[in-house]
């Protein structure tokens, strides 16, 4: 129930989001950016699509395999353009997305709880580099180790299997991105956050399963944050 749970939270977030003027604009303005670096990155990626292909299997000389060939370029070119639309997400949270992100987190809890949270007082700019500073370790770093994984594990004869092993665990850790922000908001201890994690991966899988439909996700993935913070003020009540 639980990995159906975070599929629903991530929807949900989305309607609810076109339900407000400010949430979808900031949802937008994520989806422009996050959409003008994807294409930039889908670029530079699938330039080298031959070469990366040839890599893993050179082209057959004729025969059935021909067909067999032309489909794993297919595929490998589906893989790319998802690459591309992870790294674009990646660069942007480092930059601004992240505040976005929590802000939009913020804005969700006024609009259900018809009042403003406080959290702990500190500058603007020491907050954001906060922010910055969790982004590395639950995001950044794990999807990027994730991302190496599969490319070595399509040299291996369990190409597949890792390939989808790998999937399934970055979408855990871009889903635990965005229910990470209210717990990363209260000041919350890290060894607690990564804890919870563990605790609800059920949830995570099912909320971080749809980021890995190519484009599909730059759309969920601007929303997000909406839905997991949903998530957390409907567990809390």
């Amino acid at each position: 129930m639980d990995f159906f749970s975070g599929i629903k939270y991530n929807i949900q977030g989305v309607f609810f989001a076109a339900k407000h003027p400010g949430l979808l604009w900031l949802g937008l303005l994520r989806f422009v950016i996050v959409l003008i670096l994807a294409l930039l990155f889908s670029g530079m990626i699938l330039f080298w699509h031959d070469a990366i292909l040839s890599l893993i299997w050179e082209m057959p000389g004729n025969g059935l395999l021909v067909y067999v060939w032309h489909l794993v370029s297919w595929v490998l070119s589906l893989l790319l353009a998802g690459v591309a639309v992870v790294v674009a997400y990646l660069t942007a949270q480092l930059f601004f997305g992240v505040f976005i992100m929590d802000y939009m987190s913020r804005v969700t809890e006024k609009i259900v709880l018809g009042k403003e949270i406080s959290y702990a007082d500190t500058s603007l700019l020491s907050f954001f580099a906060y922010l910055v500073g969790q982004e590395i370790p639950r995001a950044i770093i794990p999807v990027v180790i994730t991302l190496a994984v599969t490319v070595l594990g399509l040299f291996t004869p369990l190409g597949p299997v890792i390939l989808v092993l790998s999937a399934v665990t970055a979408g855990v850790f871009l889903a635990w991105d965005n229910t990470d922000l209210v717990p990363a908001r209260k000041m919350m201890p890290f060894k607690d956050r990564l804890r919870f994690l563990g605790h609800t991966v059920w949830f995570h899988m099912g909320f971080g399963v749809l980021f890995l439909i190519p484009w599909v996700n730059i759309v969920l993935l601007s929303f997000a944050p909406v839905g997991a913070t949903l998530y957390h003020i409907h567990k809390n009540r």
